[in-house]
């Protein structure tokens, strides 16, 4: 890696030189950079906003989820098997699916190997169990904060190879020299007040872009608020996007943002609401439900069918659960909590919870939990105690106050398309992790943890062995670019000179509120062009009606431009989906004036149809090109790729190995 200075329009800029520049400090991006180097490139660095920003360090769940190849007992399990579960989710390519079960195994071990305390039996297995969409038993688990120790040994890794790390650099442009990506445009945070505003040009032969999903399009969301994502860059370059309708959602706390499953609802708590002052308590499930045995259940099946899913909805499922939260939220303006103090008042008999009321699943469970007794926090703390701690070290007290929860955003199954190799249309672009759009519809849970190490391995293998030449030579790099960091810089001129009181923060809650309202978990075809027709109005006046209140917000208003960008082409894929027959699937209910009412007492907003399942076997690929700030959109429906089935006669495959013909 070399410096120079560069001077485009008379101001200086500052140019970092180098192989492979890996973009973001989570699981993904360590694995790629530490992969790299111990595969012999080591003209590499790594770029970040914060080292200990991101969903990777820090999200997780109950049980947080790692899915990767059966590695004990005597259940039977292959590669292809694994793949078949992945590509029966729908709308998912099959060879990418076979990678992502082949290399399962590889990631895995890699893990257990620098100290990820994943547990294993005595005789070496690592033990496993059974997660959603998944017939065997794959999952395993190091517990709640499962990916935050991923990135804290791979960061372990990093410091003791002595790569370098930009941090507090926020990336704003992907540079591109006709179809190829050949660096970055970021901002260091710490010099915005310099002539050059902090902008700051990486000139590398790779990208490898893991910025994580798009957290920052929707308002209520469960991804941490030290995360936004950064996939608009990528979009602006050209980048295509797929399956960029699938995300999920589900029910988590929104103060401390967590992921509310698993024991959470196991144990039964009381689901109450109040007015926006707190005041007017009311049990609001109660008044849905006849059958209150059957109101027990839902709740307790919300731990083992967490995100809320339209097929989970009919019959008084699960997932009406997510649809009465919503309800109370977003069209009644009340607030929803849990209560895990006291049971729910339907449940009592005698001044006890009565178990006999719940139906033989939830029942059976709790008593092989030994947890038929008590109240809610009682049932949690004898089965699950970390789960109070981890509120407790947040400074919520579970035992003493209720939780304000909401149906949140919790992880996007699309994004940027990538290859086999994680490498995008823009070549040398390597979108890796949750920004990389590797899933279809359904996927197992703990299937995204395994894609953040498959997907790093797979880039910096192919980096390796085929991307290795110089960057740019620095004369011809900034000829290049040199037009993009004029746009950019005038950008920031404009903003900056913009007067008034700033509004930085005021509209991205409005844009992110728009978004959650019409591109989350209830969509409508009317409600979804609105919105898009909104966004790409405000993204035209965006220079002229952003207004910064000090020049360190310059930053945070090309956040605002890159969620708004993302927020576009995700609208844009939500229309055409609908257009094209899209209904309700996922993790998302698309309104029907033909379709079903789930409560008569609901509004009909709420009237859905399951989806056919044809378009399951096509996946819409998107891009998005910008013209005097209006975006023009190319979209394709592509077939399905089948899971490959290869001539696997060793001496072929080793003969092929030796010539150097696999990693092509």
């Amino acid at each position: 890696m070399k410096k120079e200075i560069v001077k485009i329009n008379e101001i200086d800029f500052n140019v970092y030189s180098m192989n492979t520049m890996v973009v973001g400090t989570g699981a993904a991006g360590y694995n790629a950079a530490d992969t790299l180097y111990d595969l012999g490139q080591k003209d590499i660095a790594i770029i970040t906003e914060g080292i200990n920003m991101g969903t990777s360090r820090n999200t997780g769940s109950d049980k947080q989820t790692y899915y990767k190849l059966t590695l004990s007992g005597n259940t039977p399990d292959s590669v292809f098997e694994m793949a078949s579960t992945l590509f029966k989710g729908g709308s998912m390519h099959g060879d990418i699916a076979l990678v992502e079960a082949a290399l399962s195994a590889k990631g895995f071990y890699k893990l257990a190997s620098i100290g990820v305390p994943f547990p294993h039996n005595k005789y070496g297995e690592y033990i496993g169990y059974k997660t959603d969409h998944d017939p065997r038993e794959r999952a395993t688990s190091a517990g709640p904060l499962t990916s935050k120790f991923m990135t804290q040994k791979l960061e372990i890794q990093i410091q003791n190879k002595g790569i370098r790390i930009f941090d507090g650099f926020v990336v704003i442009a992907v540079l591109t020299k006709g179809e190829n990506a050949v660096g970055l445009l970021a901002i260091d945070t710490k010099n915005q007040n310099a002539p050059n505003k902090g902008f700051t040009l990486i000139n590398c032969t790779n990208v490898i872009f893991a910025t994580g999903g798009p957290a920052g399009i929707y308002l209520t969301s469960v991804y941490p608020v030290s995360h936004l994502g950064s996939s608009g860059i990528a979009y602006e370059a050209g980048a295509e996007g797929i399956n960029l309708t699938e995300s999920q959602y589900g029910i988590a706390s929104i103060k401390f943002r967590w992921n509310l499953s698993g024991t959470y609802q196991q144990v039964v708590p009381r689901y109450i609401s109040t007015d926006a002052d707190g005041e007017n308590e009311k049990e609001f499930l109660d008044e849905y439900f006849d059958d209150k045995g059957k109101m027990l259940d839902a709740i307790f099946l919300k731990g083992y069918q967490w995100p809320f899913d339209p097929r989970k909805i009919e019959n008084l499922g699960s997932s009406i659960v997510d649809i009465l939260v919503y309800n109370e939220t977003q069209i009644k303006g009340r607030r929803v909590f849990i209560d895990f103090m006291t049971n729910p008042t339907c449940s009592i008999k005698d001044g006890e919870f009565n178990f006999g009321m719940l139906g033989s699943e939830s029942y059976e469970y709790l008593k092989n939990s030994n947890a038929l007794f008590g109240s809610p926090i009682e049932r949690l703390a004898h089965m699950n105690q970390p789960a109070i701690d981890l509120y407790a070290n947040n400074g919520i007290d579970l035992t003493a106050e209720y939780l304000e929860i909401a149906v949140c955003a919790q992880h996007n199954n699309g994004g940027l398309k990538g290859n086999i190799w994680w490498e995008s249309n823009v070549k040398h672009l390597f979108p890796v992790g949750e920004v990389n759009g590797t899933f279809g519809v359904y996927r197992p849970g703990g299937s995204a943890l395994n894609s953040t190490q498959v997907g790093s391995f797979r880039a910096a293998q192919y980096i390796s062995e085929n991307y290795t030449a110089e960057p740019l030579a620095t004369a011809e790099f900034t000829k290049a670019v040199e037009f993009a960091v004029a746009e950019n810089m005038d950008r920031a001129e404009k903003i900056l000179a913009n007067e008034g009181s700033s509004n930085i923060i005021s509209n991205r809650l409005e844009l992110q509120a728009r978004m959650t309202g019409a591109g989350a978990h209830i969509r409508s075809l009317g409600e979804a062009k609105k919105a898009l027709a909104e966004c790409i109005e405000e993204l035209a006046a965006f220079e002229v009606k952003t207004v910064t209140g000090q020049d360190w917000e310059l930053v945070e208003a090309f956040r605002n431009r890159d969620i708004l960008i993302t927020q576009i082409v995700y609208l844009k894929a939500i229309i055409e989906f609908i257009s094209n027959g899209g209904r309700s699937r996922g993790s998302y209910l698309v309104s029907d004036e033909e379709g079903i009412l789930p409560l008569d007492k609901l509004p009909d907003a709420f009237k859905f149809s399951l989806d056919s399942g044809d378009l399951l076997k096509k996946a819409c690929v998107i891009s998005m090109e910008l013209k005097d700030s209006k975006p023009e959109f190319n979209v394709d429906w592509e077939d399905i790729r089948p899971i490959p089935t290869e001539d696997n006669w060793f001496e072929n495959v080793w003969g092929a190995y030796r010539r150097g013909e696999i990693v092509k």
